[in-house]
């Protein structure tokens, strides 16, 4: 009985493995079809620009999921960034301000880990609450106003490297140093530990407590970076800068492969997530639709990615104690 339902199992784990890659296919077939725009090679660095800070910031959430945990505070972070660069970092040079805003993104990321770690509170529980502190603040700052860049900020979004868009350098640049992390690194090997095995992994002499804090500071940067790259996009930031930014980064995360649940995942499949929501959104323009099916459509991925990665997750557990029995057979 067990020897025939493996096949199935297997079967329906690769389906749910790859579904990021059939949805793509399906999209580009049925966006091509309904917009030949659509299917340009113009468009598709477009939807790679459009998609840069969305991959940046799901990369971060990516090691907070891998450790079990959630950030539901990147947009926060994001508009806090753009707010202070904008209100009170004018007049410095890049060269500092980014530095600058970035460690406020780590910092914010550091708070969400003290409470976390020091006090036991739960992430979800954490992350909400800095997500309405930060954003209150930022209002706070800005008066609720538009918030204007120095030109060098948009021009800096303007500007291409050898014919390739900043942003994708940013979006690159991100990608490699977190793969290089994850794969190549002890850290990394210990942030896949302590999602598989948190207890296991205090008991083998992993200083988990240190992981968690990093991770969160991780999340934090890139949801920095991230805010950076989509604030020198646009002329201004309003005060729904970064709003609700933290759905399309978790299902961009979940929809590249990496479990809810902690120990599974890596950022390849995030950045592909990360270019599929984006696609879904760029060929909903593409094709003139109705702008009121974007949130419902973008729902509608959100809930795929959590059925998948739930229903993934179950048949792996089924499978290694499957595994188990047979070995103890």
């Amino acid at each position: 009985m067990i020897a025939r339902g493996v096949p199935g199992n297997r079967t329906t784990l690769f389906l749910l493995q790859n579904t990021p890659v059939l949805l793509f296919i399906v999209l580009i077939v049925g966006f091509g079809m309904m917009s030949p725009r659509f299917l340009s090679l113009v468009n598709f660095v477009n939807i790679v620009v459009q998609a840069a800070h969305i991959g940046i910031i799901a990369i971060g959430m990516t090691f907070v999921l891998l450790v079990g945990g959630i950030d539901l505070s990147v947009g926060a972070n994001m508009y806090v960034v753009a707010a202070v660069l904008g209100l009170f970092l004018q007049d410095l040079p890049l060269s500092v301000s980014f530095p600058l805003v970035i460690a406020i993104g780590v910092s914010f990321g550091w708070v969400n880990s003290w409470f976390i770690t020091r006090l036991r509170v739960p992430a979800f529980i954490v992350t909400l609450s800095t997500l309405f502190v930060g954003r209150g603040l930022a209002l706070y700052f800005s008066g609720n106003k538009m918030v204007g860049f120095s030109p060098s900020v948009l021009s800096l979004g303007r500007a291409s490297y050898l014919g390739v868009p900043s942003a994708i350098w940013a979006f690159a640049i991100v990608f490699v140093v977190a793969w290089l992390t994850l794969s190549q690194t002890t850290f990394g090997r210990q942030v896949y530990a302590v999602g598989a095995d948190p207890e296991a992994s205090a008991k083998a002499g992993i200083d988990v407590r240190r992981i968690l804090v990093a991770v969160y500071c991780i999340a934090g940067g890139c949801a920095a970076i991230g805010g950076l790259v989509s604030l020198s996009q646009v002329a201004v930031a309003s005060s729904t800068f970064g709003f609700q930014k933290e759905f399309p980064v978790i299902a961009a995360t979940v929809l590249g492969g990496t479990s809810l649940f902690g120990g599974r995942g890596g950022v390849l499949g995030t950045v592909f997530g990360a270019v599929l929501i984006q696609t879904v959104e760029n060929g909903l323009v593409m094709t003139n639709a109705d702008p009121y099916l974007y949130p419902l459509v973008i729902s509608a991925i959100i809930f795929i990615a959590v059925l998948v990665d739930s229903s993934r997750s179950a048949i792996l557990e089924r499978l290694e104690r499957r595994q188990i029995r047979v070995e103890r057979g």
